[in-house]
């Protein structure tokens, strides 16, 4: 089935809530085949099953180069140039963001393009008839699992938004679905849609054949971090969320396949040649390497001038740009700091520059089409999430034990004696700032620091906690700039102007 996970259906509707003029309805793609008339054969679902992971890799949605809208907008990386592409996607980390800003509508689209895909598959799976009932229930509980994750960047990062779950097929029926709804039911949704998969036949891990595909295991962690998510930001129910945030998580973490963390290098995560073998990556976006449309940019795109660490490919330009602020957390032993990060001594760079993502192997040949698969969930974030629950529960006892899980393997000292350390001490003070500085050094540059922060702050404590940071540390993105407002993004332009009621704008913007 590999093979086949790089194949794209055409689909001829694949509509969006954000298009300002609903004409683009009546439009037809004379190459495309139109969708009752696709789906004749259980192939045929697979393929169109196959064509939402692949959407997943794209920038405007979650893959690789997605970090503009998350790591972008936390203080672990972040441009210092406000000019190029009309200063657009400076806005993000200078906490300047426009509703008109290009980047953020392109985001949207692309996450609800995505769910149109899901919504597709599962209105027409109906019409195949399955020889195996389980590849039935497996596609379906797929199409839910990308479309619950598609929800939940969207959750995060919107708040309240329109929660569509069927094609729609023309304007009346986007002007029926083009109102925001409470976060809470577009939780309950993805809630749902993950519990769904669990419910099929999906096997705990997949085989290499299969690697790009959800699993069971990579399906309970997501329902641990999303129920993680709704005990920190929604206002009811905390305690029972955080049951079933543990509840989960600890599914996911029995599921394991080695003993201790430790057992794995953490060097050996982000290993070309054994990514079909690290038993921690529990869900990627995989990548062909040596292929000029299916590899991996991310080890040249982040490669700075005179730098041959990343890959074979010359770069001419700074590199993945890297916050000092990141920089000066990491404790001076921390080997993660020496895998994941670099001094460029390049004349016209002279700053770090990211080194976590690495393929300079001839196999990438010297345009650096890499073989990095883009990892979303591996088991040390499901670790560093329990102990984020336990804390939350009272339970530090057991939730420094898994903090210690990950520090060990890390080569670092346990938090016990971490804080007889001044330094550590002074500015980790609390069991909550260890587990966040854990996070932040573990999984720098994988696209999770801003849901750490949103995760861990109310709107009111992430503007004291950024502006309390050094602005020389940041950049010159202003922290200045930061206030209540940003803890959400500002609802596209467009989108409002469908509807200023139903599609009410974000405050503050």
């Amino acid at each position: 089935m590999k093979k086949n996970i790089y194949k794209i259906v055409a689909l001829s509707v694949v509509l969006s809530l954000g298009a300002c003029k609903k004409d683009f309805l009546n439009q037809s793609n004379p190459n495309a085949i139109a969708v009752e008339n696709y789906f004749k054969t259980e192939n045929d679902v697979l393929l169109a099953v196959n064509g939402a992971y692949q959407s997943l890799r794209s920038s405007n949605t979650i893959g690789e180069n997605s970090g503009l809208f998350t790591d972008e907008r936390s203080d672990d990386a972040g441009r210092n140039d406000n000019q190029s592409n009309a200063g657009e996607p400076f806005q993000f980390n200078d906490f300047s963001l426009l509703p008109s800003n290009s980047y953020l509508k392109s985001h949207w689209l692309a996450l609800y393009q995505l769910i149109t895909r899901s919504n597709v598959i599962l209105a027409n799976i109906d019409k195949v008839a399955f020889t195996n009932a389980a590849n039935k229930a497996n596609y379906s509980a797929e199409a839910k699992f990308i479309r619950a994750i598609m929800y939940f960047e969207l959750v995060r990062k919107w708040g309240p938004v329109p929660l569509v779950t069927k094609p729609l097929n023309t304007p009346a029926e986007v002007t029926e679905n083009t109102f925001r709804v409470p976060e809470a039911d577009v939780y309950n949704l993805i809630v749902s849609d993950l519990k769904d998969g669990l419910n099929s036949s999906l096997p705990n891990f997949q085989p290499v054949s299969g690697i790009g595909r959800t699993s069971k295991a990579a399906i309970n962690a997501y329902l641990g971090k999303v129920y993680l998510t709704m005990a920190a930001t929604l206002p009811n129910n905390k305690a029972e969320n955080l049951t079933n945030a543990s509840t989960y998580l600890l599914a996911a973490y029995n599921m394991r396949t080695f003993g201790n963390l430790s057992e794995i290098p953490y060097a050996d995560v982000f290993d070309v040649t054994k990514k079909t073998t690290c038993k921690e990556l529990l869900f990627v976006i995989s990548n062909k390497q040596g292929d000029i449309s299916y590899s991996s940019s991310i080890a040249a795109n982040n490669q700075a001038k005179g730098e041959t660490i990343n890959s074979l490919k010359v770069s001419t330009g700074i590199g993945g740009n890297v916050k000092l602020d990141l920089i000066n957390e990491y404790e001076s032993t921390d080997l993660r700091k020496d895998f994941s990060v670099k001094f460029a001594n390049d004349p016209i760079v002279k700053d770090w520059f990211i080194t976590k993502f690495r393929d300079a192997s001839s196999l990438a040949t010297n345009n650096g089409y890499g073989g990095n698969d883009w990892i979303l969930m591996r088991y040390s974030d499901v670790i560093l999430m329990l102990a984020e629950v336990n804390m939350l529960q009272g339970n530090d006892a057991v939730a420094i034990q898994y903090l210690d899980m990950v520090r060990s393997r890390a080569a670092m000292p346990v938090y016990a004696t971490a804080k007889l350390n001044a330094a550590y001490a002074a500015n980790f003070p609390t069991l909550k700032l260890a587990i966040l500085h854990e996070r932040r050094v573990e999984f720098a540059f994988e696209h999770q620091r801003w849901f750490d922060l949103i995760r861990n702050f109310t709107a009111a404590e992430l503007v004291t906690y950024l502006k309390a940071k050094p602005q020389a540390s940041y950049g010159i993105a202003k922290l200045s700039n930061v206030t209540l407002k940003d803890r959400f993004y500002p609802i596209p332009f467009d989108e409002v102007k469908l509807d200023p009621a139903k599609m009410y704008q974000n405050p503050g913007y």
